[in-house]
């Protein structure tokens, strides 16, 4: 039952550049604690790949805010990871690929887009809680956000940690070229105009190069806690 209060359903923001877990991460803990989740990248992702299979340019504003008013994503938290639907069709391998990456970019500078997207995220915010995976969860779409974790790692870890993900999927890449794409990817996030990657001023930053999933997951957890209820942790 959703409570009756004015106090908003409680948010953890987990934002990072690509490959630094942070999807892994953010199923695991709204699986652990019963929580809607979101992942935003994959929203613009799948976005992407909607518009590009009605060949909706993304020059064509009025044809984007039709297809952010008719298209329904959805996310499924998995033990992996997050899955993305649209209606009863999975499409998480299409827009998980280096090309949904690169394709994503392109759509996300649009205004119109993020302006729609950005509602359609706010929208995901119910009891009993919400887990948002990102970019600019912590600064731009849930500043109000009870615990901010921004994960980071090393180009080389990252780089490493795609290659072997998208070979499992059978995906034909070269750790050369995914290197250029994710660097490429990175300027991109970071240096554009509209809600570039950065850490929110308030965000706990943990460097994930040399630690496992399992390690990550507790520390995450125990920051959770900590926030969620201070009285027990303090008692422990």
């Amino acid at each position: 039952m959703t409570p009756v209060t004015d106090t908003p359903a409680p948010v953890l923001a987990i934002d990072g550049p690509g490959g630094t877990g942070k999807g892994t991460i953010a199923g695991q803990v709204a699986r652990h604690l019963g929580w809607q989740t979101l992942d935003s990248g994959a929203l613009y992702r799948a976005f992407a790949f909607l518009a590009i299979e009605k060949s909706i340019e993304p020059s064509d504003a009025e044809g984007l805010e039709a297809l952010s008013r008719s298209s329904v994503v959805r996310f499924v938290a998995e033990l992996d990871g997050v899955n993305i639907f649209v209606g009863d069709r999975d499409i998480t391998d299409e827009v998980r690929s280096e090309l949904g990456g690169k394709n994503a970019s392109v759509y996300a500078k649009v205004a119109v887009v993020r302006k729609a997207l950005l509602q359609r995220q706010r929208s995901m915010r119910r009891f009993p809680g919400l887990v948002a995976d990102g970019r600019d969860m912590g600064t731009v779409v849930f500043p109000d956000a009870f615990l901010k974790v921004f994960l980071d790692a090393s180009v080389t870890v990252r780089v490493q940690r795609r290659y072997k993900q998208l070979k499992g999927k059978g995906f034909d890449v070269t750790l050369r070229g995914l290197e250029r794409e994710i660097e490429e990817r990175d300027d991109q996030d970071r240096n554009r105009s509209v809600s570039p990657l950065a850490p929110a001023a308030d965000a706990i930053v943990l460097d994930t190069s040399e630690k496992g999933v399992g390690e990550v997951f507790a520390e995450v957890m125990t920051l959770v806690n900590e926030r969620l209820d201070p009285e027990k942790t303090s008692r422990s």
